[in-house]
């Protein structure tokens, strides 16, 4: 089996002070919600062995954040280059060519509307709220865990997953109200 965590980037500023998109930063509420989804991701044991990360300082400092919560377990992280600007076709190809050690848990730090467009076309079955709740939106922050029955990476095909869980730090608010 193999597990895709599929993380968008926490909220940001509007703009830059370079005044280039990928050099937008996170805001005070992305840091926070940063923190709230590692814990998470900690408290369920949702560590991956390999993150792949889009190089947008927002999916790096998105990064940084949550591998300080996932301590002491911080996993390997790549910066992958056309993780920035990726549709569901190229993430699907990016997801397939996860090398090193076959990692069993892959983390996939990314942009809108690619990623939200991936989680669904990966979706065959799961948890009907979280499919639900997914179908709607992909936010900020939002994480998307998806379980796949096949031995390597290079077997995941669109439509093959299964949607083990769908979180977001304000999914996270509303429960413990």
């Amino acid at each position: 089996m193999r597990r895709l965590l599929l993380l968008r980037h926490a909220k940001t500023e509007r703009e830059s002070a370079s005044g280039l998109d990928r050099d937008r930063r996170l805001d005070a509420r992305g840091r926070g919600d940063v923190s709230d989804i590692g814990s998470y991701m900690a408290r369920h044991r949702l560590v991956p062995e390999l993150a792949l990360v889009s190089p947008a300082a927002r999916t790096r400092e998105t990064w940084q954040l949550l591998a300080s919560a996932l301590t002491p377990a911080t996993p390997r992280a790549e910066v992958v280059p056309e993780l920035y600007t990726a549709d569901s076709t190229q993430l699907l190809r990016i997801t397939r060519t996860a090398h090193g050690e076959q990692p069993a848990i892959l983390l996939m730090i990314a942009h809108n509307p690619g990623l939200h467009e991936f989680a669904l076309a990966l979706a065959r079955s799961g948890n009907a709220t979280a499919c639900a709740a997914l179908a709607y939106n992909l936010p900020t922050c939002g994480l998307v865990v998806i379980d796949f029955a096949v031995d390597e990476w290079a077997q995941v095909a669109f439509r093959s997953g299964h949607l083990e869980r769908f979180v977001s730090p304000r999914l996270l608010r509303e429960s413990t109200s």
